[in-house]
């Protein structure tokens, strides 16, 4: 499963602006065009992001000269699932859903079609990313508290004893 550019760049310009704002609290509001050129994106396609961002309730902005943005919450209260929701960035392993093409495809409004041999194991998966990128928050990826949050299934901790 790959997150395409939209989740990954708004995540990139949000935790940019989060460690702005926890470095400098005095600062006032962040402008696209430095966290464009600081994490080397495109200012136009910031702009709409931020647009999605601003609807969802995790930023504010402010017009004019001094202008920008700054975090609508502190950066600890921003899961980043919701920054990937919040550019309409479904979080799905799958494309089994009705109508999607996927193994559900011949499933009308009545069903009739089952499910792929995978399916399970694709939908868990996505499952999985969100419940991971729920737990995960703007200030953990400031503060370089992610490494270590992956949790092997006790299981798989027995087989790897196992197999040494």
């Amino acid at each position: 499963m790959q997150l395409t550019t939209r989740g990954r760049y708004a995540v990139m310009a949000m935790a940019d602006l989060a460690a702005r704002q926890t470095a400098c609290c005095d600062c006032g509001p962040v402008c696209l065009a430095e966290i464009a050129e600081r994490q080397q994106l495109s200012l136009s396609y910031l702009e709409q992001l931020f647009g999605k961002l601003r609807r969802a309730g995790l930023v504010a902005s402010a017009r004019g000269p001094g202008g920008g943005y700054r975090l609508a919450r502190s950066p600890d209260a921003i899961p980043i699932a919701a920054v990937v929701a919040a550019v309409d960035e479904p979080i799905h392993a799958t494309r089994c859903e009705t109508g999607s093409g996927g193994c559900m495809a011949g499933a009308g409004v009545g069903g009739g079609a089952e499910k792929c041999q995978t399916h399970d194991l694709w939908f868990e998966l996505g499952r999985q990313i969100e419940l991971f990128l729920t737990g995960l928050t703007l200030a953990d990826v400031v503060a370089g508290r992610i490494r270590g949050r992956a949790v092997p299934l006790p299981i798989f901790d027995d087989l790897a004893v196992a197999a040494e």
